[in-house]
């Protein structure tokens, strides 16, 4: 499967449950699920958020 990929990075300062609720918002209304997460010594998040391609459709067969 193909899918496309959103780096984010949330500052010090976004603690975890506003983190989870914007994370949230984005999966209901985008499409999108939570990749992979690291937290740095500074506070930082670094957030990758990844979604399916949408199959393009294939041009119809010629009889």
């Amino acid at each position: 499967m193909d899918y496309e990929y959103a780096p984010l990075r949330l500052p010090p300062n976004v603690d975890r449950v506003a983190a989870a609720a914007q994370l949230a918002i984005q999966a209901e209304f985008s499409g999108w699920e939570l990749a992979r997460v690291r937290l740095f010594r500074d506070g930082t998040r670094q957030v990758v958020l990844r979604r399916r391609i949408a199959n393009r459709s294939q041009p119809g067969l010629s009889y």
